[in-house]
């Protein structure tokens, strides 16, 4: 009897078309994979590894298991991406990002160029702007980092930190932004470092600049910037919990917010910057398609999670009503998440876009004309004028729709300081 791999016949149609795989026979193949959308140039596929899902995309010079079997499931994998061992579903990876071995990237999740990790590296429901990195042994789940402005001179998470993304209550609403869109996409802000052996206890807020000391357990917001933090342990006690009163309500609700703020804010600068960029680059259209899904998907997670935490909310009202317990605010937004939730969907999404767009978008555009370089080269080189310009449109964007949302909730008294 032969011995055959699934996908046998794709896997010598890969090989025909150039496709380098070492050792055919250790694969396997989805019958769903479309071979059309796996390039043909210095793509490398190593001993071990499995290529699953309709939507998956490698192109040019992706190497693929160097360092042990690499999973892939519905990702988008753009040129020079070397993803060297692990599972990877449902994430896009764009020019020269990277992972080492053992790493476990799930949905919702963008790296953007050069961005990568070492080995042990376990995120979902990440962003990565260009050229962040992330050290070995790191759980980073729901986080959005940026910050730099090359390859040496990025931000940085030391190995071993944890971002912690579950509350003592249950809930998952802890997204946490390191960096912001409006500044973080123009390349130009001094990079972010989170000491090894760390932690962040989301949902926070870290300004760029920030040097966050080795050991140290972030638990609350840190929005200025260039400062040394070193933290204090907590001093041992035991007090009395109840799950049910929510006492940081305001925080986690302004910081959820303010997130998907910031999500709506690269959703515009992915329409209406990033996109001609990738319209020259092989499969340009699907990886972008790609970045949109994920985009997607990290919005959805958002609001799903706030959904269920107010449903949480409608038990706890049962169990603590009083004013004095917070039982006002919290009714407050078990009434009006739904409301809330809606002004980052449809319509009203697109209604949220800031009048400062055209004029920045004619200087960009005027720029890349003159420079004709790739989107690294192109957001670099932008004049400060024109990056001020760039960053006052998404901050105008996420202004806007914060208003929106702390009208619905004055007892919060959410984003008081944005939108005084």
């Amino acid at each position: 009897m032969e011995l055959t791999p699934r996908g046998y016949e794709k896997i010598k149609q890969l090989i025909h078309k150039g496709v380098t795989i070492p050792n055919p026979l250790t694969l396997d193949i989805g019958e769903e994979v479309d071979i059309e959308r796996i390039s043909r140039d210095r793509v490398t596929i190593y001993p071990g590894c499995r290529i699953y899902g309709a939507n998956t995309v490698v192109a040019s010079g992706a190497q693929l298991g160097y360092e042990g079997p690499v999973t892939i499931d519905n990702c988008q994998i753009g040129p020079k991406v070397e993803l060297k061992g692990g599972y990877f579903k449902e994430a896009v990876f764009l020019e020269g990002a990277n992972m080492g071995l053992a790493a476990h990237v799930r949905e919702g999740c963008i790296l953007e160029e050069q961005a990568g990790g070492a080995h042990c590296v376990g995120l979902k429901q990440t962003i990565l702007l260009p050229f962040v990195t992330l050290g070995s042994l790191i759980n980073f789940c729901d986080c959005f980092m940026a910050g730099g402005t090359n390859r040496k001179n990025h931000s940085e998470v030391g190995s071993s930190y944890i971002h912690f993304n579950f509350t003592p209550s249950g809930d998952k609403t802890t997204p946490s932004l390191i960096g912001d869109v409006p500044r973080g996409v123009m390349l130009n802000q001094p990079p972010i470092f989170l000491g090894g052996q760390g932690g962040m206890v989301g949902p926070l807020r870290l300004g760029y600049g920030n040097v966050v000391a080795a050991g140290t357990i972030l638990r609350q917001d840190f929005k200025e910037e260039n400062k040394l933090i070193v933290g204090k342990p907590h001093r041992g006690t035991v007090i009395d919990f109840n799950p049910y009163a929510y006492p940081s309500l305001s925080h986690v609700v302004e910081n959820n917010f303010f997130y998907l703020a910031n999500l709506l804010a690269l959703e515009q600068w992915y329409v209406f910057v990033r996109q001609p960029f990738f319209d020259g680059q092989e499969f340009g259209k699907l990886i972008y398609t790609g970045l949109l899904d994920k985009l997607a998907l990290a919005q959805k997670e958002r609001v799903k999670r706030l959904k269920e935490m107010a449903e949480k909310i409608a038990v706890s009202l049962k169990k603590t009503t009083s004013k004095d317990q917070g039982g006002g605010r919290r009714q407050e937004f078990h009434d009006n998440i739904e409301r809330a939730c809606e002004l980052f969907s449809g319509k009203a999404r697109a209604d949220a876009v800031a009048n400062h767009r055209d004029r920045f978008l004619t200087l960009f555009f005027d720029h890349k004309k003159d420079k004709d370089g790739s989107y690294l080269e192109v957001v670099k080189s932008l004049p400060p004028a024109v990056s001020e310009a760039g960053t006052l449109w998404l901050d105008e964007v996420i202004l806007e729709v914060g208003r929106r949302v702390a009208a619905l909730f004055p007892s919060l008294e959410l984003f008081k300081k944005m939108t005084s």
